[in-house]
């Protein structure tokens, strides 16, 4: 008996002298994943991470094997490993998220649902995204989104809006975390304050979605998700300079009150003062800025594990452009031209789950906005305030997954334009409910309908319905339709309207626009056998306006004449997104946009201004292993649009060129918690002064002084003046910030 034991002693003892332990930690994003799960192969062992992203496979043979770590929402890796008598190997990863189609959002149906069984078509982007083509804020972001650009309204203060699929910023609704706070005043003036820092993810939703968000969620609507501070970094630096002067700044700090609450702080500093003029016409080719943002957020723990959280938000920016001999000296004067713009902003949001047995939540926001700018020598002193409270009632019966909502929205705007002889006060009650109905796992409709009462358009109604059909789990086709509505405030929404370039009529009292639109939406997802993922998003889209409002440049080159059209304006196009991750580290995003948008007035139909007849977004990344490197090549391309010209004598081009932004960007991470970036943004060079003779009219003489005039107001061309032109800085469709490189470095400490 001594001596069968003493055997199976030595038997155990050699085989355990051939085997080996592998272990190590899975991370995203620098992040610990737990419940990651992990393959050894060619073995059929699999383990998962512990809460902090530990794993341990013990007891592996010597032998050559591959790992496969994979978690959802990231892109899986795989590493060789050989393993050699009694030596234990320790294998970390660092997963990449890949956009993939299972994340959670709200935006669509104002309820948490997983992307892939959402009813209405909704595109998130997180930070990794962003991190291609680092930039200073939320509007310069977006470029590299298909069908959403960034479109700069002036060539002298830089202000700018968002347009999606072809419609103008204002009928884009920006949320935060599903706040309607960023509207009106801000819609022009506030987007660029908002920093990437903040960001959790940006959900998108192309077309209306007025049945559930009201007035401004006309072409679609950008809702800015923040951080939860519970899973934000102790602390983080991101900081980035450009070889033209620009600096960027984002710091955030998270800290845990006892048990009681975590807070998050984030602060973003921006700062260019280096006037530059490449293209030689004495006025600044980008705005020179300072601004501050501050932003905390509070998420309180209770007993109930039921939502509250506080959220606020200051802003404060000081921008000017013009001519180079500007300063504050001539701010407000007729000697030397300047634009100049204060802003003061202030924002505080909040979320509270009621404590009963049913789900209950009410959310409320409010901003004040303080805006004192002058344009040359037109001042344009405003104040903004909005205040916004819902309450939504999430109600599932059977089949039918409900949701209730009632909300109340206060409106104050004042100015010292003749358009404003007193405030306008606004009060705007709302009840909105929906009913997504499924009939079976493949088969779901969904029911909205909101109610609005203005006191000055009376009552509004405006009806929602969606259709999906899950083909199969790789293929889904969705169905869209609803109308829409937008209230329009020219002085807050339309910058060419301020810059006292262009007499400003206004021929009637101004109706509401009303639209009605279509969208079709297929997605597809492909799983190769090597392990390749594939997914494209195909969408169709048919949007019809009546009494739209667009401003109109032709029938007085001196004028920007508003009022409801009389006939009717139309969008409609075609988009796909194809994502493709390879196992080789290799990921693209391709997008693409046809879009057709006319109005037709007196049975004639033309190309509304400032709209593309296509474009396209592209992102290729490839991560180099070995190199601890990865390479983001990131751009996009615009067809041609028509631009507003002075008259038949404007010898600028009447339709732009089609025109690229390309960027290049290495970034390089071997360094625990530090990534090192570095690259070239505009790779072209391009800039809209190409091919034009100038591209602000009028710049030697911006306060028209020289101008002459005949009896009936028209401009007469003279000897100093041959094209009969005047003073105008909106001819503008891209950015006048030619190549230039930037260097970063982002620090993070869990």
């Amino acid at each position: 008996m001594k001596n069968l034991f003493f055997t199976y002693s030595l038997l155990f003892s050699l085989l355990a002298l051939g085997q080996s332990k592998i272990s190590g930690v899975v991370k995203g994003g620098n992040s610990p994943l737990p419940f990651a799960n992990l393959v050894l192969s060619p073995t059929k062992q699999t383990t998962v991470t512990d809460q902090d992203g530990n794993y341990v496979f013990a007891s592996v043979p010597s032998g050559n094997y591959v790992l496969l770590a994979s978690y959802t929402g990231f892109q899986f890796e795989k590493k060789k490993i050989v393993v050699k008598d009694s030596l234990d190997s320790t294998q970390d990863f660092n997963l990449r998220e890949n956009n993939s189609l299972d994340e959670v959002v709200v935006t669509g149906t104002l309820k948490p649902v997983t992307r892939m069984e959402s009813a209405v078509p909704v595109e998130v982007y997180k930070p990794t995204f962003f991190k291609k083509n680092p930039t200073a804020n939320v509007f310069d972001a977006l470029q590299n989104v298909n069908g959403v650009r960034p479109q700069l309204n002036c060539n002298i203060c830089n202000t700018g809006d968002i347009h999606i699929n072809g419609l103008e910023g204002p009928y884009t609704l920006v949320l935060i975390d599903g706040m309607p706070i960023v509207s009106g005043l801000s819609t022009v003036y506030g987007l660029s304050g908002i920093p990437n820092s903040l960001l959790e993810r940006i959900e998108i939703v192309k077309g209306p979605a007025s049945s559930l968000y009201g007035s401004e969620a006309v072409g679609g609507l950008i809702n800015i998700i923040t951080k939860n501070p519970k899973n934000a970094p102790v602390f983080s630096a991101d900081s980035f300079v450009t070889d033209w002067g620009e600096l960027n700044l984002d710091l955030g700090f998270k800290a845990n009150v006892g048990k009681t609450a975590s807070v998050l702080t984030g602060v973003n500093y921006f700062n260019y003062s280096n006037p530059i003029d490449n293209n030689n016409d004495n006025f600044t080719d980008v705005t020179l800025q300072s601004r501050i943002s501050i932003f905390q957020k509070w998420n309180f723990n209770r007993k109930s594990n039921k939502l509250l959280s506080l959220a606020g938000r200051y802003f404060y920016e000081d921008r000017w452009g013009g001519e180079l001999q500007w300063n504050k000296s001539f701010r407000g004067g007729d000697e030397v031209y300047g634009e100049s713009i204060y802003t003061k902003r202030w924002e505080l949001l909040g979320a509270y789950e009621l404590p009963f047995k049913e789900k209950m939540l009410f959310t409320f926001s409010l901003t004040n906005h303080d805006q004192n700018s002058v344009y040359g020598d037109v001042p344009y002193l405003a104040q903004q305030r909005i205040g916004f409270g819902q309450l939504t009632w999430d109600k599932k019966i059977n089949k039918h997954d409900m949701l209730f909502g009632t909300a109340l929205r206060y409106q104050y705007y004042n100015d010292n334009t003749t358009a404003t002889v007193a405030p306008d006060v606004n009060y705007i009650p709302s009840l909105f409910a929906q009913d997504e109905i499924a009939f079976n796992d493949n088969h779901k409709i969904l029911l909205g309908a909101r109610y609005d009462y203005n006191s000055n358009h009376g009552n509004i109604f405006t009806p929602r319905f969606a259709y999906k059909w899950k083909i199969n789990d790789n293929n889904i086709l969705r169905f869209n339709t609803g109308t829409g509505f937008r209230i329009v405030n020219l002085f807050t929404e339309e910058h060419a309207a301020l810059t006292g370039a262009r007499e400003v009529i206004v021929t009637e009292a101004l109706k509401p626009e009303r639209s009605i639109n279509a969208n079709l939406n297929y997605l597809k997802k492909i799983y190769t056998n090597n392990g390749t993922f594939i997914g494209i998003e195909a969408s169709a889209w048919h949007t019809r306006f009546s009494n739209s409002i667009i401003p109109d440049y032709d029938t007085n080159p001196n004028q920007i004449i508003y009022k409801n059209l009389d006939g009717y304006a139309v969008t409609q196009g075609f988009s796909t997104n194809i994502d493709m991750v390879f196992t080789n580290g290799l990921k693209v995003i391709l997008g693409g946009t046809y879009m057709d948008v006319t109005k037709t007035e007196n049975q004639k139909k033309t190309q509304q201004i400032l709209t593309e007849k296509f474009s396209a977004t592209w992102a290729i990344s490839y991560r180099i292993n070995k190199l601890s490197l990865d390479v983001d090549y990131t751009g996009n391309v615009y067809g041609p649009m028509r631009l507003p010209l002075l008259g038949d004598l404007d010898p600028r081009k009447e339709y732009s060129p089609t025109w690229s932004i390309q960027n290049i960007q290495f970034t390089f991470d071997k360094i625990k918690n530090i990534e090192i970036y570095a690259g070239v943004k505009n790779l072209l060079n391009w800039t809209p002064n190409k091919g034009n003779p100038f591209i602000i009219a009028r710049a030697n003489d911006p306060f028209d002084k020289n101008v002459q005039f005949d009896a009936s107001g028209n401009v007469q061309a003279t000897a100093d003046n041959p094209y009969a032109l005047t003073f105008d800085p909106t001819y503008v469709y891209g950015p006048n910030q030619g190549i230039r490189t930037f260097f970063g470095l982002r620090y993070t400490m869990r």
